[in-house]
């Protein structure tokens, strides 16, 4: 046993270590989304061959105007500016993950998103906010899995596909701007096909206590219509208490970051960021093959470049079958 444990805490740490070594090279967009790793808060990495579904809706508003790592006050710009003044962009996503696992090895998952997203802001030059209503699927994620370096199959490596299927090609439906595009940034796809590479590693730190740490990197293969992505990563790393019957809770640190946008369609100047967020959450068994979850979601640091609006604070729910 103290073998078995030296082994883990070992992947873990190295796991831990790709985190941290990963967090100053890029930055975040705030129109990415949450962070949250529901594949271990819903039934961990799957062990066993079958199929499993999961579907989850996060809710964040992105309501808060920040330059570098501090808040700006939104009304204390003259209008006209000579820049766009963002005001809010509230966010009501929803993702079905499909996954199977035809042996401990080997896994397949596919998510397929759908957002809802309001957004207002005082583009440059105006004085009257312009709006948009989007609503669609978003850019579906393939990604493959394998675990079989140990026996206990607690290590494992991920690559996949993220696929231009999100509409780009959204106005405003609004205000002054109305029938003008709506930035790149902004809209439910990015229009390229983005390469994804990851590596995990969980166990049990004690008797009731299960942890887990995961980094997932992002890189855009093309441009597409004079827009580019930066490339990307997701750090995450979690706790989990197993000794209540039916009801476990979970503590998590995700890093989400992202570099710059570039291309003529870009908004290179206020593209980009570091966010680290707190995320407590639970997870109910209502019977052995079905789960029920929740978690919040609060900044415990950010860093953005340029002008940019964030959450203050996301909200997800989530119900996992096993079949």
């Amino acid at each position: 046993m103290r073998r078995r444990n030296t082994r883990m805490q070992y992947r873990l740490g190295s796991a831990l270590l790709l985190c941290l070594l990963a967090a100053p090279v890029a930055r975040a967009c705030g129109a990415c989304g949450c962070t949250l790793n529901s594949d271990w808060a819903s039934q961990g990495y799957a062990l066993r061959p079958g199929f499993r579904a999961d579907l989850r809706f996060d809710y964040f508003n992105q309501d808060q105007l920040r330059t570098g790592t501090r808040t700006v006050d939104g009304s204390a710009f003259a209008l006209p500016s000579e820049q766009e003044i963002q005001r809010e962009t509230l966010n009501r996503n929803l993702t079905l993950t499909l996954d199977y696992s035809p042996s401990a090895d080997w896994g397949l998952s596919v998510a397929l998103p759908t957002y809802h997203r309001s957004h207002g802001t005082v583009a440059e030059g105006d004085v009257d906010p312009s709006y948009s209503d989007g609503r669609g699927l978003g850019d579906v994620r393939l990604l493959g899995r394998y675990q079989g370096f140990s026996e206990d199959h607690a290590f494992g490596l991920q690559a996949g596909l993220k696929l231009a299927t999100g509409g780009t090609t959204q106005a405003f439906s609004g205000g002054p701007q109305a029938g003008q595009p709506l930035d790149r940034g902004l809209q439910l796809g990015s229009g390229t096909t983005d390469l994804l590479l990851g590596a995990y590693a969980f166990g049990d730190l004690a008797q009731d206590w299960g942890c887990f740490a995961q980094v997932l990197f992002q890189k855009p293969l093309a441009e597409k219509d004079g827009f580019k992505p930066g490339d990307g990563v997701n750090a995450n790393a979690g706790l989990r208490y197993t000794g209540w019957r039916g009801l476990t809770p979970h503590l998590q640190l995700n890093l989400r970051a992202e570099g710059r946008e570039s291309g003529p369609n870009a908004d290179v100047e206020n593209s980009g960021a570091t966010l680290l967020y707190l995320s407590p959450g639970l997870t109910v068994d209502v019977n052995r093959a079905f789960q029920v979850y929740a978690f919040a979601q609060v900044p415990l640091a950010q860093r953005v470049t340029g002008l940019q609006i964030e959450p203050r604070w996301s909200l997800s729910l989530g119900l996992h079958w096993t079949f």
